[in-house]
């Protein structure tokens, strides 16, 4: 019998499969050595009450075997298939190029970065000796910008695919089957690396080709169609092109607006990254003075509010993590932020960003500061000014990779902070000003929505608390126009904008997503 049950315990009673299968025998009268397994259907923590509870949907396997965790895709060989070329390997193109698979393409996936192993020595680089290689950093090469800023699968994109099939992929690859059941999947950063290698080495065997540093130059025209590729290795790869780039390959932004291939300004939000000590936000988030214990996980927050009609929140939440060095280029700082599968580190943070639309640019009242004025080209202003905040960043981060910092409560009273705590920036930070350099319609609104942030969550709001700027790749500064139907670019047949960089997804399992879509599209018009 398979029994499929709603379960409220202690967080003690859901630690592991033993104390579930006693658990279930408590509620179904079954025997113990009759309950073969129990699976997590489900899993989320109450902590609104004194006592703490964990949600759990389970299914019970009584005297029957368990069925398989997953469900595995079939992936056939396509050797002999039509060729698609797919620009960039992060989640977008490598869900795209699998997905061709299934469909009986043949994928040509190029990545301007290098493979998602050899990424890590020149990752460590930036911390080690202030070096940014501007085609193998924290955004470009395998695996994309989520490689090494932690897995996270939560996504609230229910309606463009299956959230399901996108996580039964990462499984069959080498994830935790865990990501099927909790609230807020997350596979870790590291052990992500593998699940990638493991998918490009099914591509591989299927007869697809994956090269690594070729970085499209150009889009191969005929008339008014895409029909190809050229690279930097001065290799030309054939075929409609699916373009899912990431959301810092500027230069084909650039690219792009100068071939008046359509593209549009769009909204996103810039900030900081904001650095607690994990055991506060455990105290907080769980009400007790002990903090998590022993059988609860690193404590998660999100935090969202208006201050005059902008939103400001949190993104992009690390429990137990560390902030990282994300810039793709020289004169840049930006940081984002990751987790280890166990969330184990000292630190919690999040990106703490308030929402700026390209209208907000043209407002003269903003008194942007003189570093950032200039010529700006209409549809790149976004992303321009996103460079030029990362460069304003650079100078005041002592021109390295040294970022800029300040105490939480010194930003909210405009002091300097006369000293730092220690902090997971491994490359180091510096006392800065921020409220003073930042622009004031950003610092400001951080001000208000920090002040909020502390009443609702008392202790949020503390000296102990470090901000470090900037964090400004939180999506796209560009939209790359489409067809809604065909996926296709509005103008240009062939080309298909996909995933993040495109201006069409938000994270990992959206832009996963994307590009099965774009995959099937590609099905559509071209079988």
């Amino acid at each position: 019998m398979i029994q499929e049950l709603q379960l409220r315990i202690l967080p003690e009673q859901a630690a592991n499969e033993l104390s579930l299968k006693q658990v279930v025998a408590q509620k179904t009268g079954a025997k113990m050595t009759s309950i073969h397994a129990v699976r997590v259907l489900k899993r989320s923590i109450d902590a609104r009450q004194r006592v703490l509870y964990v949600n759990l949907k389970v299914r019970a396997f009584i005297d029957e075997l368990p069925e398989p965790e997953y469900q595995a895709a079939v992936y056939k060989d396509v050797s002999e298939g039509k060729p698609v070329v797919v620009v960039g390997a992060g989640p977008g193109g490598l869900f795209a190029a699998l997905r061709l698979i299934e469909l009986g393409f043949r994928p040509i996936v190029v990545e301007r970065g290098k493979n998602v192993r050899d990424r890590k020595k020149d990752l460590a680089l930036i911390s080690r000796e202030q070096i940014v290689d501007p085609e193998s950093n924290y955004s470009f090469g395998e695996g994309g910008a989520g490689a090494y800023s932690d897995g996270k699968l939560y996504t609230r994109s229910k309606k463009r695919g299956s959230v399901d099939k996108i996580l039964n992929v990462f499984c069959q690859h080498g994830a935790s089957a865990s990501i099927l059941s909790d609230a807020h999947p997350h596979i870790g950063t590291d052990k992500l690396p593998r699940v990638i290698e493991n998918m490009r080495k099914q591509i591989i065997r299927c007869g697809g080709e994956i090269h690594f540093e070729t970085r499209m130059d150009r889009l191969v025209m005929r008339e008014n169609e895409v029909i190809g590729i050229e690279t930097n290795t001065g290799k030309t790869f054939l075929g409609p092109v699916i373009l899912a780039t990431g959301h810092s390959a500027r230069d084909v932004y650039r690219y792009l607006s100068m071939e008046h291939i359509q593209i549009e300004a769009k909204g996103l939000a810039v900030g900081v990254r904001l650095e607690h000590p994990q055991h506060l936000i455990d105290q907080i988030q769980y009400h007790r003075r002990e903090g998590r214990g022993e059988y609860l996980p690193a404590a998660e927050y999100s935090f969202v509010t208006q201050v005059r009609g902008r939103g400001v929140y949190s993104f992009c939440m690390c429990p137990g993590g560390f902030i990282v060095p994300a810039a793709s280029g020289l004169r840049q700082i930006v940081v984002n932020g990751m987790s280890p599968s166990d969330r184990g580190s000292y630190w919690s943070n999040s990106g703490m960003v308030v929402e700026i639309h390209p209208e907000d640019l043209e407002d003269k009242a903003l008194h942007l500061p003189s570093e950032m004025d200039g010529p700006t080209v209409p549809e790149l202003r976004m992303m321009q000014f996103q460079e030029k905040l990362e460069e304003l960043c650079w100078s005041n981060g002592n021109c390295r990779q040294t970022a800029p910092a300040q105490r939480m409560d010194d930003f909210i009273h405009n002091s300097l902070s006369k000293d730092l705590p220690k902090t997971s920036y491994a490359p180091g930070v510096i006392s800065s000003p921020l409220h003073f350099w930042m622009p004031p319609f950003i610092s400001s609104r951080l001000q208000d929505g920090f002040i909020h942030f502390g009443k609702i969550a008392k202790g949020f709001l503390t000296n102990s608390a470090l901000m470090i700027g900037v964090e400004t790749r939180t999506s796209s500064p560009v939209r790359i126009l489409r067809d809604k139907d065909t996926l296709q670019h509005v103008a240009v047949k062939g080309l298909f904008p996909c995933g993040e960089g495109a201006g069409y997804a938000g994270g990992i399992v959206s832009a996963a997503i994307d590009g099965e879509r774009c995959a099937e599209s590609i099905a559509v018009l071209y079988n």
